[in-house]
């Protein structure tokens, strides 16, 4: 997981270029979303970063006259209640959902304004949007309503609790734009994706809905998407055996794509994005079976993840196009993401040196990046047991709440985390109650059969003889 996902900040803007010209293509809010059995649309997430003319903007705007002075880019307006200071057209959902989440992991209750303005941003048939400017114009065609943002949105409030007709809503949507193979791609109609199909496990998990029950119009589940995503472990796989790709190329091949991996981890093991510890086993290995299921291929995934941290204690991503430097540069944000991956899956300790990388490396880019960043690295420090707010010296949680409302302290710093990462929703803590006046019940029930038993023990006096 990056703070915001490469292919998904691709096909927003292309999706926002061709609304108006194609506006059937989104099943945007108040409108009728594609059923599973809708064709797929030509194209997919990876293959939409460029144009066709190989420009990476469809309409590319003309060049300024030499004596013109370039025009400065007009402020931002950071919507009340909105987390992070950059421009949210792209990620305010995604970056205010996981500063939720994130706050939640770390013991504090998120202000009651930005759940808010979380809620304002669903679409009237359950859907998300990357963000919405005016919560009070309804949505149609032209909103770009995505399932990253919308399993997001899910998951946070989910944990949060007493949010289940809205959650309800999305969770219908999701399964109207459901793919045939099981799946989900960012947009309706896309073909699936590892990554999507992982939020989506993790959101259904988070409400309490056992993933492999929502079935395509082929009854296919969101784990039989995610096993077709994975690099098998044989020979002929090389370096990339275990791996997941985030989609096959244009030729059918699997390609091994970290961030697509360490999702699928969790997603593979119905775990969701702020993910509980395990306790560490034995490392890892690459099993090839003939019809391997989705535990299988998440653990064939964690070694994957686990042989490509040992050698820095990173991940890498490529170059920057066009960069002088062509040697590959550190990935933090997935780096973040195999660390919760691992742990989450029992292998802490291939997790360990990551997470001192993380320690020491991470402080400028989370503060580039912003809340969702901080999430991420609170994420990585919840599973390890680590305290995020000295993490390598930096207090993540006070930085993730300076980036917007002021959150509320919770009851107990431990106590309602940890309720939220081994439950599925709010009702978890109803259970608890229940749970609770049963104990009490049974030992009240006991009191009474041992007095009742003493009662029965005790000699009685004789009757007194009658006159």
């Amino acid at each position: 997981m990056t703070t915001v996902r490469r292919c998904a900040v691709a096909l927003a803007a292309t999706t926002l270029l061709c609304a108006a010209v194609a506006p059937a293509a989104v099943a945007g809010g108040d409108v009728p979303a594609s059923t599973p059995g809708s064709k797929d649309s030509p194209g997919s997430a990876s293959g939409s970063k460029d144009s066709p003319s190989g420009s990476s903007s469809a309409s590319p705007s003309p060049a300024p006259a030499a004596s013109a002075p370039a025009p400065s880019p007009a402020p931002v307006a950071i919507p009340p209640g909105l987390y992070g200071e950059k421009d949210p057209a792209y990620d305010g959902v995604w970056r205010q959902s996981l500063a939720i989440l994130g706050q939640f992991a770390a013991g504090v209750r998120p202000a009651d304004q930005a759940v808010v303005w979380l809620r304002g941003q669903q679409c009237a048939n359950g859907a998300f949007p990357a963000y919405r400017p005016d919560p009070a114009e309804p949505c149609d065609a032209r909103t770009a309503v995505d399932s990253n943002s919308t399993a997001a949105a899910m998951q946070a409030l989910a944990t949060l609790g007493g949010q289940r007709p809205a959650i309800t809503k999305s969770m219908e949507w999701l399964r109207s734009v459901q793919n045939k193979d099981g799946g989900w791609g960012y947009l309706p109609g896309t073909p699936s994706d590892a990554n999507s199909t992982s939020l989506v496990i993790g959101a259904l998990a988070t409400f309490g809905v056992r993933p492999s029950s929502m079935r395509s119009s082929e009854e296919k589940s969101a784990y039989d998407a995610l096993v077709a995503l994975s690099i098998p472990c044989d020979p002929g796989s090389g370096a990339d055996a275990g791996a997941f790709a985030y989609q096959p190329d244009k030729a059918g091949r699997l390609t091994a794509n970290d961030d697509a991996t360490a999702a699928a981890v969790l997603g593979g093991l119905g775990k969701r994005m702020m993910a509980w510890p395990v306790q560490a086993g034995p490392a890892p290995s690459c099993v090839s079976t003939p019809d391997p299921g989705p535990e299988r291929v998440a653990r064939n995934g964690a070694a994957y993840l686990a042989s490509a941290l040992a050698a820095t204690g990173h991940l890498d991503q490529p170059p920057m196009p066009g960069a002088d430097d062509s040697a590959p540069l550190p990935d933090t944000g997935n780096t973040a993401d195999a660390v919760v991956a691992l742990t989450a899956a029992g292998y802490g300790d291939q997790a360990s040196g990551a997470l001192e990388w993380l320690k020491r490396n991470s402080g400028a880019w989370a503060q580039e990046n912003g809340p969702a960043a901080y999430a991420q690295l609170i994420f990585a420090a919840h599973a390890t047991g680590t305290d995020p707010r000295n993490f390598g010296g930096i207090d993540l949680v006070e930085r993730l709440n300076a980036t917007g409302p002021t959150p509320r302290p919770m009851a107990s710093a431990t106590a309602p985390a940890a309720t939220a990462a081994h439950g599925n929703s709010g009702r978890d803590q109803g259970m608890l109650w229940i749970l609770g006046f049963g104990a009490v019940a049974c030992v009240a029930m006991g009191f009474l059969l041992n007095g009742r038993k003493k009662t029965q023990e005790t000699p009685q006096s004789p009757p007194s003889p009658q006159s």
